[in-house]
C-alpha cells in the first residue's frame, strides 16, 4: 500500500494533512504515566504508526528497535488482511506477532526460515454476508461492494474482490466483478461497503440499527466504506489472542490508534489498566476515548512517545 490512505474522521483534506502534521508536547510523561509501565506496545498502522505513503519513517523503525532491544516487544494491529501480509511483516521489520483484518487473522511471524504460525482466523459464510448486506441497504439504499475472501481459502492471499465503481482507495491489484459474482462461494472473512451517498460515520451509524452485534461486527476505518466482520471480530479479540499467547493481559498493554476500528481494543486496554494513545490525526470518538494523546502519524507520534517513555527509570517494567 505505497499510495497512502484517504482522509478520515470528517476532516477535509488540508485539515487532516495539518492534523497529521502536528506536534504535541508530551509534557511530564512520567507523572501521568506513575509507577505503570507497559510490558507490550501495540500499535495501529495506517493512520497511526505509518506515514502518508504507508511506510515505515527512520525514526520510528528506530524507536520499535530500541523497544524491542529494551525487552518491550512490538505488535501491529490493523484492518489490513492477510492478501496484503507482506506489507505488515515489513512494518514490523518481520518480528514478533501481528492483528490483522481488524482481529480476523492473527499470526507470529516465523523466524530463522520458520514458517509463519497462524494463531487464529475467523471467518463468515456467505449467507449471512448476503442477510447483512440486504438489511443494511433496506435503510441505507443500494451499496457497492467488496470483499475479502476467508483466509483458509487460497483466494485469501490474491486480490481483493471489488464491484466495479467502489472505488478501492489503494493502487493494488483488484479483481473488479460485476455485483453478483463479488461474494465467493465460500466464507468470507470481512465485506467493505460503500454508499454513494453517505459518509463512513453515517453509514456505520445506520447499519447498526438493523444488524445484531450477535450476527455481524460493524466498523470503519476512516477511508469512505465500512467493514462488516464475523459477530465478536475487533482489534481487541485478536489482540486477546496475542495476550494469550504471551501470558499477558490488557493492563500491561500501551496501545495507539486514529480510527473508530482501534475503539474496541483502546476501551479493553484501558478497562484492564493498560494506557491508549490517540494521534493528533485521529478521529473526534478515538481522541475521547484514549487517555494521552502524542503527534501525528505524519510527525512520528508513535515514535516520539516510545522515546520519552524509553527515556524513563524503570521502562522495561
Amino acid at each position: 500500500m505505497s499510495g497512502g490512505r484517504p482522509d478520515g474522521g470528517g476532516l477535509t483534506a488540508p485539515a487532516a494533512a495539518a492534523a497529521a502534521a502536528e506536534v504535541v508536547d508530551l509534557g511530564d510523561l512520567g507523572a501521568r504515566l506513575g509507577g505503570w509501565r507497559p510490558r507490550l506496545v501495540v500499535s495501529d498502522l495506517d493512520g497511526t504508526l505509518l506515514g502518508a505513503h504507508g511506510e515505515v519513517s527512520p525514526r520510528t523503525a528506530a524507536a520499535i528497535a530500541a523497544c524491542r532491544a529494551a525487552g518491550l516487544p512490538v505488535v501491529g494491529a490493523t484492518g489490513r488482511g492477510p492478501r496484503l501480509l507482506e506489507s505488515v511483516r515489513a512494518a514490523l521489520a518481520g518480528q514478533g506477532t501481528a492483528v490483522l483484518a481488524q482481529g480476523g487473522y492473527v499470526v507470529r511471524f516465523g523466524s530463522g526460515g520458520a514458517p509463519d504460525d497462524v494463531l487464529r482466523t475467523v471467518g463468515m459464510p456467505r449467507e449471512v454476508a448476503t442477510e447483512v448486506i440486504a438489511a443494511i441497504e433496506g435503510v441505507a439504499g443500494e451499496l457497492i461492494v467488496a470483499v475479502e475472501d476467508a483466509a483458509e481459502q487460497a483466494e485469501a492471499m490474491r486480490p481483493l474482490r471489488v464491484q466495479h465503481g467502489f472505488d478501492w482507495p489503494y493502487p493494488e491489484p483488484a479483481h473488479l466483478l460485476p455485483r453478483h459474482q463479488v461474494l465467493p462461494v465460500g466464507a468470507v472473512l470481512k465485506v467493505f461497503l460503500r454508499s454513494p451517498h453517505l459518509g463512513e460515520d453515517e453509514l456505520v451509524a445506520l447499519a447498526r440499527t438493523v444488524v445484531d452485534p450477535a450476527v455481524a461486527e460493524l466498523t470503519h476505518a476512516g477511508l469512505g466504506f465500512i467493514e462488516v466482520l464475523p459477530p465478536g471480530v475487533t482489534k481487541a479479540s485478536g489482540l486477546e489472542v496475542v495476550l494469550g499467547a504471551l501470558g499477558l493481559g490488557f493492563g500491561d498493554v500501551l496501545v495507539f490508534g486514529d480510527m473508530p476500528n482501534d475503539l474496541p481494543m483502546i476501551e479493553a486496554v484501558q478497562s484492564g489498566g493498560g494506557r491508549a494513545v490517540a494521534v493528533a490525526n485521529a478521529h473526534p470518538l478515538v481522541r475521547a476515548a484514549a487517555g494521552d494523546r502524542t503527534s501525528g502519524h505524519e510527525a512520528d507520534g508513535v515514535a516520539q512517545y516510545l522515546e520519552a517513555l524509553l527515556a524513563l527509570e524503570g521502562h522495561g517494567g
